[in-house]
């Protein structure tokens, strides 16, 4: 799994890229993303878990849910869907409640590679200070890659039962 360097664009210093070839099928890794019933079993860091409160796919729709940390802490947590493509592009503005200041919107894009698919992640922050406080202090990038690394497990497991790999 690598970092990939942000091309030069206007929001480069305000960004967070990572991107990760799992070996499953687009449609797969497209479904485990958009589907509750996969995206509450995979979604967040190592030794986080996920309850959803309330989720609607659908552009405008939401994703509110609390992440629990491995040492007891909830984090409340809330998704705006703004944007999909199935089974190519989402995009959402992520925040800890639907009026955040410092929600920041999140790109995933889904490309087919083979029988595999390449995940990237693009997370633009509202100004250079949060995505550097957030990188500091709350470990984005790490916990991006731990949750693209779950996904990938995940969706590996999916295979597996079915005899598929």
């Amino acid at each position: 799994m690598a970092v990939t360097p942000p091309t030069s664009s206007p929001t480069t210093d305000r960004e967070v890229l990572i991107s990760r070839v799992i070996h499953a099928p687009r449609d797969l890794v497209f479904e485990a993303f958009t589907d509750i019933r996969h995206l509450s079993k995979w979604w967040g860091p190592a030794g986080f878990t996920t309850t959803t409160r309330a989720f609607d796919f659908r552009v405008g729709g939401r994703w509110d849910f609390v992440m629990h940390g491995p040492d007891g802490t909830d984090y409340q947590e809330w998704i705006s869907w703004t944007e999909i493509v199935p089974p190519a592009r989402i995009a959402l503005l992520h925040g800890e409640s639907r009026d955040d200041p410092n929600a920041f919107e999140s790109i995933f894009t889904f490309e087919a590679e083979g029988g595999e698919t390449r995940v990237e992640m693009r997370t633009v922050f509202p100004t250079k200070e949060l995505r550097d406080e957030a990188v500091k202090k709350f470990h984005v990038t790490e916990g991006g890659h731990q949750t693209i690394s779950k996904l990938a497990t995940y969706v590996t497991e999916i295979l597996r039962k079915e005899g598929k790999r």
